[in-house]
């Protein structure tokens, strides 16, 4: 472990980056014209119709998506899939959710246990109405369910893997992970949560397995760069925090419980998926400063600061409006956000369920998820609250599906 101080190593890592990165300033300068030739396209695909990819669910079981709709996914690195659910189903989720909070006096609970959950950090928001719950029967009932399982290969399969040696994950099989759910009334004004990407900040500049990742960007060719390879993907090493994601997640996402759309205290995303690029050269300018990373901070969700990326801002676009049973999903590099008030007139409501493949990375939290489900305690990627340890209806491990006991690692 290192005794230097963050702001020693930042340096130490932008000095080292400086001297190996080729031709810095003509690199950042070119990604600098391919982005605003992307945000000039997002533009007018919203002038058109939506940037973000807008797909059914039975086109996907039925082999019907185009390669030139895959590419479109690839390139905007967020996807609407329609119908996932039947209606009537999700809406007793959603009563059943409500009846879970309320029941078992959670919002009591979560106001004594204060401060524990220090997961948005300094984002400029508070908490966007995201409750600490993870086993209740609606939950592991969609996570264990054929149809995300169907989805969530289907979604895998758009990664590439590495051309020489073993592939980084197993599209087919899916690993569980429990993350939370939202429940956000109309005219709650709480504030969202401000542009981000999760699953790392500072280590992606100072960690060489982040590197490795981003290695065409860096010091390889960047018209080579592509978002959904998967080369290196599984091992990166983030610092370790309640707000770093232990797993790799091919796609972040969720499912809706109701309807919402744009102005609805709802998702807002930069649907660019190489927008890394430009914001990790970006930090290396000579305009921020030697000990820092465009204000990035170690443990943290990466921020997107209008200082620094106004640029990209300029494309922060919302979700198109969905309807119960309707999912959303991103890659991990997507700029996203939630609006900072629900001006809309019904409760906006989600179930976060994202996709992490088989890989050994996840297998190795699966060993600290399995006990966590059992005792009814939080997930172990986020703050120990365990609010569930003795919640009634919450579901319990005789409730497991086959698909569930895979996914959780028993089989």
């Amino acid at each position: 472990m290192s005794h230097k101080t963050i702001e020693q190593q930042i340096t130490e890592a932008k000095r080292d980056l400086r001297s190996r990165i080729p031709d810095l300033p003509a690199r950042f300068a070119a990604e600098t014209e391919r982005l605003k030739e992307e945000i000039a396209a997002v533009k007018s695909e919203m002038q058109t119709g939506h940037a973000i990819v807008d797909i059914e669910f039975a086109d996907i079981q039925a082999g019907k998506i185009s390669d030139d709709v895959m590419q479109r996914i690839r390139r905007r690195g967020v996807i609407v899939v329609r119908n996932v659910f039947d209606p009537v189903r999700v809406a007793n989720w959603n009563t059943t959710l409500k009846s879970y909070v309320a029941d078992n006096d959670y919002l009591t609970k979560q106001a004594e246990k204060a401060g524990l959950d220090t997961y948005f950090g300094e984002l400029a928001a508070s908490k966007p109405q995201i409750y600490g719950l993870y086993w209740s029967k609606p939950q592991m009932e969609a996570r264990q369910s054929e149809e995300l399982s169907d989805l969530r290969v289907w979604l895998n399969h758009l990664w590439y893997q590495p051309k020489s040696g073993d592939p980084e994950f197993n599209p087919n099989r899916e690993c569980m992970y429990a993350d939370r759910i939202r429940q956000r009334e109309p005219g709650d004004a709480s504030l969202g949560l401000s542009p981000h990407i999760d699953g790392g900040s500072v280590e992606r500049w100072l960690d060489p397995s982040f590197h490795k990742v981003y290695h065409d960007i860096l010091f390889g060719d960047p018209d080579s760069y592509e978002p959904f390879n998967a080369q290196s993907r599984t091992k990166t090493k983030e610092i370790p925090s309640p707000a770093v994601c232990q797993m790799f997640r091919t796609y972040q996402g969720w499912t809706a419980l109701t309807r919402q759309g744009p102005n609805d205290g709802t998702l807002n995303v930069v649907p660019i998926a190489r927008a890394m690029a430009w914001l990790l050269l970006r930090a290396l300018m000579d305009d921020v400063a030697d000990n820092d990373l465009c204000n990035q901070k170690p443990g943290r969700a990466l921020g997107v600061f209008k200082e620094f990326h106004e640029l990209l801002l300029q494309a922060y676009v919302p979700i198109p409006a969905v309807n119960p049973g309707d999912t959303v999903w991103w890659h991990p590099d997507i700029i996203h956000g939630v609006d900072n008030e629900h001006l809309g007139n019904e409760d906006s409501n989600v179930m976060y369920i994202g996709s992490a493949p088989d890989c050994e990375k996840n297998r190795r939290f699966l060993d600290m998820l399995r006990p966590a489900f059992e005792a009814g305690k939080s997930s172990p990627d986020f703050a120990p609250e365990d609010y569930e340890v003795d919640f009634k209806n919450r579901f319990m491990p005789e409730n497991l599906s086959d698909i569930g006991r895979k996914q959780l690692g028993y089989e």
